[in-house]
């Protein structure tokens, strides 16, 4: 009896650095933290965001950090591919067009969704690209719808008018843009060889993709993808694009006036509302299209959304974030639209004054 009671302590005695440890981490649990790209934009939304349930919630805190978009995939890829959860993130952005990989890729660290939010609320597209198996591992946030960006006044100097950029080809805006260099002596569009995006718009304002609906290369045949190719050939060959390396030096080219345009998603609106100095100085015109019949002036690119790290420290506090936010706040993407031109996902907000 004696010896049992010996054990018993003895195993007690053992247990206890254990119990105290856990309830350790549950105080050490922190801020909710959130890692990000783009301030103008994504972490100036999500600052409202924090904000707007910070007014209801003053207990919760938050921790953003802002990172370069291929910091954040990078770090995702790091820390997910060597089974460590130890500095990963509660929530964190992914464009929607790497979202399958990492679903695919890291079965079982993103949070099951599917019950926590009502998904007939958000753009249908949107809401599949997350989707795997009939669950849903994510929270729909903006399109990436495009447009052709410009500066009046630039655009002015060197004769062009608001009527003649409207519903172009891809091909006229390379005219235009050789015209603008011969005029002014300065490039109308800068871009990053190494970047497809440019690229990516054009192709989509045909309906094209590099892939079919089965995911298979949509390569042979495909003209779209050769007319696209053709385009921005010109814009190489005949030197017609400022070169840039990575966002900070494309934004800056736009914000500095080095170039007269920018043809991208409207997430860009944010960087161009930055520049104070330009208020009142921006257009927008649609985007231009391919020199083919089933081509749009519309296209898309990029668009991201929210995920959930499943064995996040706060996993469950995010959720309630995101539930309270960005999936029920209408008032919230009225704000967004104004304030950030964000053009969110979730459609009940659709019929506020923002979006009339």
């Amino acid at each position: 009896m004696k010896k049992s009671v010996i054990i018993l302590l003895v195993l007690l005695a053992l247990m206890t650095p254990l119990f105290a440890a856990g309830a350790t981490e549950a105080k050490e649990a922190g801020p909710i933290r959130i890692w990000a790209w783009d301030p103008n934009f994504n972490i100036s939304i999500m600052n409202e965001a924090i904000s707007r349930y910070q007014a209801k919630h003053p207990e919760a805190t938050f921790e953003v950090v802002e990172l370069a978009k291929a910091d954040v995939e990078q770090k995702l890829h790091t820390n997910l591919a060597s089974r460590t959860t130890q500095g990963l993130p509660d929530i964190v952005l992914i464009e929607d067009y790497n979202v399958q990989k990492y679903l695919t890729s890291y079965p079982g660290q993103f949070a099951d969704l599917t019950s926590a939010f009502n998904y007939n609320d958000f753009v249908g597209y949107k809401a599949d690209v997350m989707k795997l198996d009939g669950k849903y591992y994510g929270v729909p946030f903006d399109s990436g719808v495009s447009g052709f960006f410009y500066r009046t006044d630039l655009m002015k100097k060197a004769g062009f008018e608001p009527k003649d950029l409207e519903n172009i080809t891809w091909n006229r805006f390379a005219d235009i843009a050789k015209e603008y260099k011969a005029k002014t002596g300065q490039y109308m569009l800068a871009g990053d060889k190494s970047d497809g995006g440019l690229f990516r718009i054009m192709l989509q304002s045909a309906g094209s993709w590099y892939f079919d609906k089965e995911g298979k290369p949509a390569l042979v045949n495909n003209a779209a993808l050769k007319e696209a190719m053709m385009v921005y050939k010109r814009f190489v060959t005949e030197d017609l694009m400022l070169p840039t390396s990575g966002w900070t030096e494309w934004v800056g080219a736009m914000n500095s006036g080095k170039v007269a345009s920018i043809t991208t998603g409207v997430w860009i609106i944010g960087s161009i509302k930055a520049g104070t100095d330009q208020s009142g100085l921006w257009a927008v015109a649609p985007t231009p299209r391919l020199d083919l019949a089933n081509s749009a002036n519309a296209s898309n690119l990029g668009g991201s959304s929210w995920f959930v790290l499943q064995n996040g420290a706060n996993r469950d506090k995010a959720i309630a974030f995101m539930q309270e936010i960005y999936g029920s706040d209408k008032a919230f993407y009225q704000t967004i639209l104004i304030n950030n031109g964000a053009i969110g996902s979730y459609t009940p907000a659709f019929t506020g004054d923002a979006f009339a």
